[in-house]
């Protein structure tokens, strides 16, 4: 018997090679990577911890009921129905039952605004003067929550507040895709007046909720 040429003894050898190095690199059902939707998720905003809360040291957000007593004021208005979470413990707040029977000031703002960082501050005392004749609530309209209540702890403004990453107020109350703005609504959840613009004192606060609203504080 001829021995086999040693040509042909390399190309075999080769061969078997390339069938190895195919079998090892093969992809296998079981060896996936991470898959796109996986990754955007963990590269989300972290949750709020209750030390966060607790640093910012919020107000808590207005409840259905009176404090004398009496029963609710249904909800009306295009905030009825729209739940949100309340910044101060995390739990959620349906806006319009909670806003409904006395007059509001709703403030849309953003961490990253800096005309939103120069007017809370306004907003806050102008709260202070209204008392309980109207109520001031902030709706931080961005993702990250967790930078909002950074921010508001370096402003030092302790206002309630409310969590719309998904802009669920702006869409129900038609307001442009612009910060700050602020809704008037009315006792009975009707919109007295979408302001676009920021506020500059809490005597400007006061003539234009006096002006749309009819609270003179």
């Amino acid at each position: 018997m001829k021995s086999v040429p040693t040509a042909w003894r390399w190309a075999f050898v080769i061969l078997i090679a390339v069938v190895a190095l195919a079998v090892a690199v093969w992809p296998r059902g079981d060896d996936r990577g991470p898959s796109v939707t996986t990754t955007a998720v963990q590269g989300g905003p972290a949750s709020v911890s209750d030390g966060q809360r607790a640093a910012a040291a919020l107000a808590d957000c207005p409840r259905p009921g009176d404090p004398t007593g009496r029963p609710p004021t249904p909800a009306a208005g295009p905030l009825a129905g729209i739940t949100l979470e309340c910044l101060a413990d995390g739990r959620p707040v349906d806006l319009g039952e909670a806003l409904a029977g006395r007059p509001a000031l709703v403030n849309l703002w953003a961490y990253w605004c800096e005309p939103c960082a120069r007017e809370l501050p306004a907003l806050q005392q102008f709260s202070a003067r209204a008392g309980s004749a109207l109520t001031v609530m902030t709706v931080h309209s961005d993702p990250d929550e967790g930078k909002a209540m950074a921010r508001l702890r370096d402003l030092d403004v302790h206002l309630p507040g409310a969590q719309d990453g998904a802009g669920k107020v702006r869409t129900a109350v038609r307001a442009p895709a612009v910060l700050p703005v602020s809704v008037l609504v009315r006792a009975d959840g009707s919109i007295a007046k979408v302001v676009v613009r920021p506020f500059d004192t809490a005597d400007d606060v006061a003539a234009t909720v006096a002006q749309e609203l009819g609270v003179r504080v």
